[in-house]
C-alpha cells in the first residue's frame, strides 16, 4: 500500500525525467515497465503526469470518503492498483510497436497488410514472456484491488457501527439530562456530536417505540378477536343459517 511519503516520492520520481522521445526509446520503455510499473513500489514512471495522477486519486478519495490512516492508506492503494491497471493497454501496444521496428526488416519483400501481421506474430513470439507477464501482473493487481476494496468496506463499516453505538450512548445521557432537566456537560463524555445529531437519534428512538407500540396494540387485538366464542348457529351451512319461512 502506498503512503503519503511514498505519494511524494512517486511525483518526484515523475519529475526528474520527461521520457523518452523517440519511438524506439518509448517502445523499449514498455518493456521496462512491465516490471518496474506493475511490480515495482514507485507507482509513477519517468513521463507520467504528475497532475492527472493527482485528480486520479482524489477522485478515488471523493467517492471512498475516507476517514483516519487505514482508510485512506487502503484508497490510496486501490487507487495505485487501478492505475497500474489502466497502464496495462499502453504497455501491451508497447510491446508490439517495439516489435514492428525490430522486425520490419525482415518483411521488407511482403506487401504491407503483410508485413503488419508477421511482425506481429515475430513480436508475440519473442516477447512472448512479457506478454504473458502483463496478463499475469492484470490478475495479480485486480485481486489486490478487489481485496483492499473489500478490507476498505469492512473498515468502514466498523467505523459507523462504533460511531452509531456511541451516539446512542451519549444521547441516551442528553436525553436523560432533559427529562431531569439536569445541565448536559458533553466534555465529559468525549462530546463529538452536534445537538442536531441527538435529537434526530432521540426522535429515531420515538418513532421507533411509536411502531413497536402499534404493532403490539395491532397483535393483542388480533388475538383477542381470534379467542372470541362462535356465534349460535355459526357452525351451520350458510342455507340453514337463515331458513326461508
Amino acid at each position: 500500500m502506498s503512503t503519503v511519503s511514498q505519494t511524494e516520492a512517486n511525483r518526484a520520481n515523475a519529475l526528474l525525467s520527461t521520457g523518452p522521445k523517440t519511438p524506439e526509446g518509448k517502445a523499449k520503455s514498455a518493456l521496462n515497465a512491465v516490471k518496474t510499473g506493475l511490480t515495482g513500489r514507485t507507482v509513477l514512471l519517468h513521463g507520467d503526469d504528475v497532475d492527472l495522477y493527482e485528480a486520479h486519486l482524489e477522485r478515488f478519495r471523493s467517492e471512498h470518503q475516507p476517514i483516519g490512516d487505514k482508510e485512506a492508506i487502503l484508497v490510496q492503494s486501490i487507487a495505485d492498483a487501478e492505475w497500474r491497471l489502466l497502464r496495462i493497454p499502453s504497455l501491451d501496444a508497447g510491446i508490439y510497436a517495439l516489435g514492428r521496428l525490430e522486425f520490419a526488416p525482415l518483411f521488407e519483400n511482403e506487401n504491407e497488410a503483410a508485413r503488419a501481421s508477421l511482425a506481429d506474430a515475430k513480436t508475440f513470439l519473442a516477447y512472448q514472456k512479457q506478454l504473458n507477464n502483463l496478463s499475469v501482473q492484470e490478475g495479480r493487481l485486480r485481486r489486490q484491488r478487489d481485496a483492499d476494496i473489500r478490507a476498505l468496506k469492512e473498515e468502514q463499516a466498523e467505523r459507523v457501527a462504533k460511531n452509531k453505538e456511541r451516539l446512542n450512548s451519549i444521547a441516551q445521557s442528553y436525553y436523560r439530562s432533559r427529562i431531569l432537566k439536569q445541565e448536559f456537560n458533553g466534555k465529559e463524555v468525549g462530546f463529538e456530536f452536534s445537538e442536531k445529531e441527538l435529537q434526530h437519534e432521540i426522535s429515531t428512538w420515538m418513532e421507533s417505540a411509536r411502531r413497536k407500540i402499534a404493532r403490539d396494540a395491532l397483535t393483542a387485538s388480533n388475538s383477542t378477536r381470534s379467542n372470541l366464542p362462535e356465534q349460535p348457529g355459526s357452525s351451520l351451512p350458510p342455507e340453514r343459517q337463515h331458513p326461508l319461512t
